[in-house]
Order: structure tokens, then sequence, then C-alpha cells
């Protein structure tokens, strides 16, 4: 009868240990400011010393400007991650995003993360796709202040169907959510043609065209 009880002990803190491992892990001190330039190699980054922290250290500036940051010249968005080292170790990230009018923000998921995004300014069509089976679409057209909520790992995109500038502030559940174009990693990275074309029941050819425009 012990060692039933045991057994059974030890599954339920197996899995316990298992979901646990699913998500960034809690922290064990007040914060741990990333030090960017240790060479230690960890999972995630080194903490500074405590003794050096500043204010600065837990801020950023810029966010209110518009088309700062990386810009896709393939989709038209332009993203800008809010970098604060003394996020580091506390599972969040940010970014604005701002998507030209007609452009899109494609098809992608962040396998480590779910995501809340408010509109700062203009509108998107934005929204998630449930998992297979259903493949059903939760989308709604958001305006300024409105906000949006993603689940972790689910197909999410947004899209400037109007005339003006459109822009949001997104936050989402992991130091490194992760980031999965749908396109791109389908068509660009180099998986065989015949292979796609089943995949999309289309033919060779076609697979092989829109493969050579993420291939450009």
């Amino acid at each position: 009868m012990a060692s039933a009880l045991l057994l059974v002990v030890a599954a339920v803190i197996a899995l316990a240990a298992g979901h646990g491992a699913a998500f960034d892990p809690n922290p064990l001190q007040d914060f741990c400011v990333a030090d960017n330039t240790s060479k230690v190699h960890v999972n995630g980054i080194p903490c500074k010393d405590p003794a050096t922290v500043t204010p600065d250290d837990f801020f950023f500036s810029g966010v209110d400007q518009a088309g700062a940051g990386t810009t896709s010249r393939r989709y038209g968005f332009t993203a800008l991650p809010v970098q604060i080292p003394g996020l580091n170790t506390l599972g969040a990230s940010h970014v604005r995003v701002d998507v030209a009018p007609g452009a899109v923000f494609p098809p992608h998921i962040h396998p480590r993360a779910s995501e809340t995004a408010v509109v700062l300014g203009g509108a998107v069509y934005f929204g998630f796709v449930s998992s297979y089976p259903d493949n059903k679409v939760y989308a709604k057209v958001l305006r300024k202040g409105d906000v949006f909520a993603v689940p972790q790992g689910l197909v999410h995109f947004l899209y400037n169907n109007g005339t003006e500038p459109a822009s949001l502030y997104a936050s989402l559940s992991s130091q490194n959510p992760g980031f999965v174009l749908l396109a791109d990693a389908l068509f660009g990275s180099g998986l065989p043609d015949d292979l796609l074309a089943k995949a999309f029941l289309t033919d060779v050819d076609t697979a092989h065209k829109i493969g050579a425009k993420f291939r450009a």
C-alpha cells in the first residue's frame, strides 16, 4: 500500500514538474537585470551585479515613435522590440508594431507565449485561429484603445485594411516567446516542392513559383 502511494505521489510531482517546465521559470530574486556583456551561457541572460543596477535598467524610451524599429519590406509592418534589461527572468517581453495601410502582419505563432495587444492608433483586423480540427477564426476589427488576447501557440495575424496607418503595443508572456512566420517557414525553408504541393492541394509548379518569392 505504501509503495503504491509513493508511486502516485511521484507521478503527480512528475506531471507538475513537466507542466512548470513549459513556461518561464519563476525568479529567485527581486530582479535579475540582464548583463549583455557576459560570456556565460545559461538558459536566459546572466544577472548584473545588483550593486550596479540603476533605474535606467527598468526603462525604455521611444514607444511613441511611429515607424521606429525593423521594417518588413515583404509585408509592410515595422516591429520595435521594447528592450528592458530589468525584465530579464520575469517572463515578459513587449513590442510596438506599426502596420501601413493595406499591409499585414501575416499568420504566425509564438510557441512559448500568449499575447495581449492594445491598439495605439488606427484600426486593424486582428485575430487567431483555433487548433485542428476546428480551425475556427476568432477575429475583430480593433480600433484605438481596444485590447485583444491570443492564446499561447495559436496562429494569429493582423491586417490593416483601412486607409490610415495603425499601431499596436503587444505584451507576451515569455522572455523568449519564439516567432514563426508560417509562410516563410514553409516556403522559404527549402521544403521539397512536391511535399508543399501535396500539403496545399496544388501542383508542383505552383508550389515552386510561390517558394521562389520567398527564396529571392
